[in-house]
C-alpha cells in the first residue's frame, strides 16, 4: 500500500513533467505542441484578451491554491507530527499522547512499554524528516496566502487558463504528500485508528486518559535530524525570503502605474539580474528540499523537476512579454537563470 501511494505520485509527477520537457525541445516541428502547452500556462498579463472564453477563470482565484496547500500540508504535518512523536521517539523522555495512545491503540507489530510502536531507526529519521520538510511546505503556504490577500492587487480583467488553475489544485494536493508519502498509508491508518477509538471510548462513557504536552520533546527530535537538513533549510529559507521580497516588488507596481492595466518595468532586488525572479526563488526553496532531504527520495526530485520545468516555460514567456512591451528594457537580463537562460 506504501509502495502504492509512492508510486502512484511518481507516476502523476512523470505525467505532468513530460509535455513540459517535450514543449521545450529545440524542434520546429514541435512549435505547436510548445503553444499549447504555454498557452495553458498563460495568465495575467501574458494572457492576451482575444484568449479570454470560457475555459479561464479569474486569476485572483490563485488564492484558492494556498487555501488548499495550507488546509492539507497543517492536516499532513499535525498527523505525521503526532504519528512520529508516538511510535518513532528520538528521545528518551516521557512522550506526547503515549499514556492516551498506549490506552486507545493497539496493534500486531511490537510496541514498548509505553505504548509506542517499535521502528527502525532509519525508518524513525524518515518520519522525522517527513515533519520537518512538512515544517517547511507549512511556511511556504502561509506565506503565500498573506501575499495573494494583502500583497498581490489583480486586475478585474486578469485571468487564467481553466487547465491551469486544475494543474494548481493538483500542485498544492500533490506537492505537500510528496513530501511524506513513504508514510503515508501506515500514518492515516494510525490516526483513523485513534479516531475511532476514542469515538469508541466516548460512546461506552470510558474514561480518556489525560495527556501531557512538553514542547522541548516534542521539538528535539528535529534537531538531530544532521547538518544536511538544516542545509536545505537554509537554502529553502534564501529562497523564501527572495520570493517574498520580488513579491512585494510586484504587488507595489500597480501603485506606480496610472491604471489598473498599466504595467511598469520591476526593479530591485533579483529584478535586476532575470525578469522572473520570482520564479528563481521558487525553484530555489524546492531545491532546498532537495537538499534536506539528502537528495535519495526519488519523488521530490520529481516534484523539483515538475517546479523547474514549469517555471523555466513561464519565466520564458514573460520575459519575451517584457521585451515586446518596453523597448528600453533592460538587455542584459535573462528569462530566469541568472547570466544563463
Amino acid at each position: 500500500m506504501e509502495f502504492g501511494v509512492v508510486g502512484i505520485l511518481e507516476g502523476l509527477w512523470v505525467a505532468a513533467i513530460l509535455p513540459l520537457l517535450v514543449a521545450s525541445l529545440p524542434f520546429p516541428q514541435l512549435g505547436w505542441f510548445n503553444g499549447v502547452v504555454v498557452g495553458f500556462a498563460k495568465r495575467g498579463k501574458i494572457m492576451p484578451q482575444s484568449s479570454y472564453s470560457k475555459i479561464t477563470v479569474p486569476q485572483r482565484f490563485f488564492c484558492h491554491f494556498y487555501v488548499l496547500g495550507v488546509v492539507w500540508t497543517t492536516i499532513l504535518l499535525c498527523t505525521t507530527w503526532v504519528y512520529a512523536y508516538n511510535t518513532a521517539p528520538m528521545v528518551s523522555e516521557p512522550f506526547f499522547f503515549s499514556s492516551m495512545l498506549g490506552y486507545l491503540t493497539t496493534s500486531s507489530s511490537s510496541v514498548s512499554s509505553d505504548g509506542s510502536h517499535l521502528v527502525s531507526s532509519r525508518h524513525r529519521y524518515g518520519l522525522w524528516l517527513s515533519v520537518f520538510l512538512l515544517l517547511l511546505m507549512e511556511a511556504q503556504v502561509l506565506r503565500r496566502l498573506f501575499e495573494t490577500i494583502y500583497v498581490f492587487k489583480y486586475s478585474p480583467t486578469a485571468r487564467m487558463h481553466m487547465f491551469g488553475y486544475v494543474a494548481g489544485l493538483f500542485f498544492y494536493t500533490a506537492a505537500p504528500l510528496s513530501l511524506c508519502c513513504s508514510n503515508a498509508s501506515e500514518m492515516f491508518k494510525y490516526g483513523a485508528n485513534v479516531v475511532n477509538r476514542l469515538i469508541v471510548a466516548k460512546s461506552k462513557g470510558a474514561i480518556v486518559p489525560a495527556f501531557r504536552f512538553h514542547w522541548w520533546e516534542f521539538v528535539n527530535p528535529l534537531l538531530k535530524l544532521g547538518w544536511l537538513s538544516w542545509i536545505g533549510a537554509s537554502v529553502f529559507l534564501w529562497g523564501w525570503i527572495h520570493q517574498h521580497r520580488c513579491h512585494e516588488i510586484l504587488g507595489s507596481l500597480r501603485n506606480q502605474g496610472k491604471k489598473m492595466d498599466e504595467y511598469v518595468v520591476p526593479c530591485g532586488d533579483w529584478f535586476e539580474l532575470v525578469s522572473s525572479p520570482h520564479y528563481l526563488a521558487e525553484i530555489v526553496l524546492y531545491g532546498g528540499f532537495v537538499v534536506a532531504s539528502r537528495g535519495t527520495d526519488l519523488t521530490i526530485w520529481l516534484l523539483f523537476g515538475f517546479v523547474v520545468g514549469n517555471l523555466a516555460l513561464a519565466a520564458a514567456e514573460t520575459h519575451r512579454w517584457y521585451l515586446l512591451k518596453f523597448d528600453a528594457y533592460p538587455k542584459d537580463r535573462c528569462a530566469i537563470i541568472p547570466f544563463v537562460y
